[in-house]
């Protein structure tokens, strides 16, 4: 039986009328402590999100999803964020906020491969 271990996820909601509260999921970010491993993978389905707001700013959007995914992989492309460690980089990325594009709440699971689950996650719960 293969070793698994406690992941937490968030998945990426956009928002584009806060007043409305209606919402699409484009993405999902997973953290696992004992793997060291935050991950983030995004799908904008924008025929979806203008059925909600015809005149949302798709580049915008796009443009804030490719910074969690910056953020997750660090380097250059994660900013100040690069020298935090998997876990405060999570933390930070599934902080509340009243924009656009926003985390949703954290849940868990288990898992052997940490990478994999991220991938799995999106097909489930974003395509």
């Amino acid at each position: 039986m293969n070793a698994r271990d406690v992941f937490e996820y968030a998945l990426v909601r956009v928002v584009p009328r806060i007043e409305r509260g209606e919402m699409i999921n484009a993405g999902v970010l997973v953290y696992c402590r004992a793997q060291s491993y935050v991950g983030a993978r995004v799908h904008l389905d924008e025929v979806r999100l203008r059925c909600l707001d015809p005149d949302v700013d798709v580049d915008g959007v796009r443009a804030a999803l490719r910074g969690y995914q910056g953020i997750c992989e660090g380097g250059d492309r994660a900013g100040q964020a690069a020298e935090d460690d998997p876990g405060r980089r999570f933390r930070w990325l599934t902080a509340p906020r009243s924009t656009i594009v926003q985390p949703g709440p954290i849940h868990t699971g288990l898992t052997a491969d940490a990478d994999r689950e991220v991938d799995r996650l999106l097909e489930l719960l974003v395509r």
